[in-house]
């Protein structure tokens, strides 16, 4: 909806009501120039109601389509199964299907592009991981800015990474293993899932602050580095506690550290790797974004929802089971994680000279 003003055909006197003359235009110019301001204002505060109006509309009847939850990982991972208890709840409170959709591959940066550019109506949504802002470090080129191609509306659930041993290792703490490397540089090995992966980024950072050496073996996968734990031939794994705490349970891993700012209410007995080096403090993520430029509005009543949903029973006791726990934020406070992180990875990444991919 838009109003046109005619700045050529301006011939008429509201003042006197006549035509007036060639001669008499250039002393008209001034009611005429005054006329054309107030009609520019009466129109910009039209169109700014109107605008403001179709914002509070939208946002009041959102969602008035299905919502398409995008899945970038395979089925079964964690943000694969926190996406479909998430859409089961907001259709349950929205009373719109939730669809969710897998587009998985590279990390999930299809799936992460997918929604970046979609349309600004929150009708497409996707988990950004704890491995959103270690890509910004790691690799050379991203299909989309980190930070200002998403939406920002929640973080949901965080999870720490474990520093465990085999059951059978002669490392019995955290310090011991701090000990013990330093004591034979390059000599104590650690496990990831690949190289700029959090668990390789984590172990890396663990070697700054504690002024030590140790090697790096990257693995396709957790089960192939915890064969090579069982069997002698790595000395350290570094996982997330999704499948650390279950290992650890069965009595086959030794948990000797958690990675997050405080110990796990769910292995509380388990130290933070911060009690013997002040400052590493750092627990993985999953969060909620839409595309960039979706209403405020409907922003806003989204973060609500996904407040109250993780304030249910069931969901911490479902979250428990790989390991997490449910943690809402404001936009603003999920975007500022995403930046913090990024600078520490890149720190991380240029102090170690690891490869940029």
């Amino acid at each position: 909806m838009a109003l046109t003003i005619d700045m050529n055909y301006l011939p008429f006197c509201a003042e006197c009501k006549t035509t007036p003359l060639p001669s008499q235009r250039r002393d008209h110019r001034s009611s005429s120039s005054s006329l054309l301001q107030r009609w520019a204002l009466l129109s910009l505060g039209f169109l700014s109601f109107w605008a403001g109006a179709q914002t509070s509309t939208t946002a009041t009847d959102y969602p008035s389509k299905p919502i398409h939850f995008i899945v970038g990982f395979g089925a079964g991972s964690s943000t694969d199964i926190v996406s479909r208890i998430l859409a089961q709840r907001l259709f349950e409170r929205l009373g719109q299907p939730v669809l969710v959709e897998q587009k998985v591959g590279s990390g999930g940066l299809i799936g992460n592009d997918y929604v970046s550019k979609s349309p600004p109506d929150g009708l497409n949504m996707v988990l950004l991981t704890g491995g959103h802002p270690a890509s910004v470090a790691i690799l050379n080129k991203l299909p989309y800015d980190p930070v200002k191609d998403f939406g920002m509306v929640s973080t949901i659930v965080t999870y720490p990474m474990v520093v465990s041993v085999s059951k059978d290792s002669t490392i019995k703490t955290f310090g011991e293993l701090i000990a013990k490397a330093k004591a034979n540089p390059g000599q104590t090995s650690f496990s990831s899932i690949g190289t700029g992966s959090l668990h390789h980024l984590l172990g890396e950072w663990i070697n700054i602050e504690a002024g030590v050496n140790m090697l790096h073996v990257p693995f396709k996968g957790a089960p192939l580095a915890f064969n090579e734990i069982m069997g002698g031939r790595i000395d350290v794994m570094i996982e997330t506690a999704t499948f650390s705490f279950g290992q650890i349970k069965g009595g086959k891993l030794r948990g000797l550290a958690v990675s997050s700012s405080n110990r796990s209410p769910l292995m509380p007995e388990i130290p933070t790797v911060s009690e013997t080096l002040p400052g590493i403090e750092f627990s993985s993520w999953l969060g909620v974004v839409v595309a960039p430029g979706t209403p405020r509005p409907i922003v806003d009543k989204l973060n609500r929802e996904f407040r109250l949903i993780l304030e249910s029973a069931d969901i911490k006791q479902k979250f428990s089971e790989f390991g997490g726990t449910p943690i809402s934020s404001s936009p603003e406070e999920m975007k500022s994680r995403i930046e913090q992180e990024m600078t520490r990875w890149r720190r991380v990444v240029d102090i170690k000279h690891i490869e940029r991919q």
